[in-house]
């Protein structure tokens, strides 16, 4: 795993403590239990796990507690995405002094009007400030959330300019053809897909497999996705159930809440507001989940 990411890995929520700081326990036990579940690896501090709500020190911080639990290096990446430049590199060499290795890239967001060039010279900003061989760089294609893509010519140009250095792609789109445009465009890439939906799809055009939000809490849903078993209409009756919701954050940690009987899990941080009662939202998702997967 010192390479790209690859395989079964989970976009992690982040449980809170009452005054709004990461529970960085409760995050050590929930991955641990992903990792009980098959589950390779964990992402912290993406979209999943509001990432964009938390500051470099309290990444930081939570990273140096979780692997003080015992979770290990090689099986955590994190969200390494910043508006300013010099955040996403002072994070980076923080974590790789920490033994991670794999840290994920959005670019620069909120200014819509960026040029394919420029989004190249911020990626290629925070690699040369980072100046680390360790680094195993992901960027992270979310536009529809983020407001900017990536697009495929830059990720390929990135490849040629730092070999092993941008180790991978998480196209989270929900777009096939666009994850088969960057597989065209990159084939060295390690390309991840964040819609569930795609990921049997994905594996079988060369995809390296997974990082996604629901295995937080169907995860033996997405294994068998990974499988190859046919279960992409109970996985996209399960997706439906979280995000046709005003809040897919707070929906699932809501699920989570009932699921674990944590009501903890609850704690979202502004702008967010928690959902009261996930009961009902995991009734369905049990519907889906609970009978056996061929």
């Amino acid at each position: 795993m010192t390479k790209a990411i690859r395989g079964f890995w989970v976009a992690s929520a982040t449980p809170l403590a009452p005054d709004g700081s990461v529970d960085s326990a409760k995050l050590a036990g929930h991955a641990r239990q992903l990792f009980s579940k098959g589950v390779d690896g964990v992402v912290l501090f993406g979209t999943t796990g509001e990432g964009t709500s938390f500051n470099v020190d309290e990444r930081v911080a939570t990273i140096e507690a979780v692997l003080k639990a015992g979770v290990a290096a090689e099986r955590i990446g994190i969200g390494g995405g910043f508006p300013a430049i010099s955040d996403s590199i002072a994070l980076t060499r923080a974590v790789l002094g920490l033994g991670l290795r794999h840290v994920l890239f959005l670019p620069p967001y909120f200014d819509r009007n960026v040029t394919p060039e420029g989004i190249e010279d911020a990626f290629a900003a925070i690699i040369d400030g980072v100046a680390d061989e360790r680094l195993r760089a992901s960027l992270y294609h979310i536009p529809q959330v983020s407001g900017v893509a990536i697009p495929t010519a830059i990720a390929a140009n990135l490849r040629k300019r730092y070999g092993k250095l941008v180790a991978g792609l998480k196209d989270s789109s929900g777009d096939f053809k666009q994850f088969q445009a960057f597989r065209a465009a990159a084939p060295e890439l390690a390309i991840t897909v964040g819609n569930e939906a795609d990921i049997a799809r994905a594996i079988a055009a060369g995809g390296a497999g997974t990082i996604c939000g629901m295995a937080n809490i169907a995860p033996e849903l997405v294994k068998a996705m990974i499988d190859g078993k046919d279960v992409e209409a109970r996985m996209q009756a399960a997706i439906d159930i979280v995000v046709k919701t005003p809040c897919f954050l707070a929906t699932l940690k809501a699920i989570l809440a009932v699921q674990t009987g944590d009501a903890g899990w609850l704690r979202v941080r502004p702008p967010l507001r928690a959902l009261s009662d996930g009961a009902a939202l995991k009734r369905k998702l049990d519907e889906l989940t609970t009978p056996a997967i061929a």
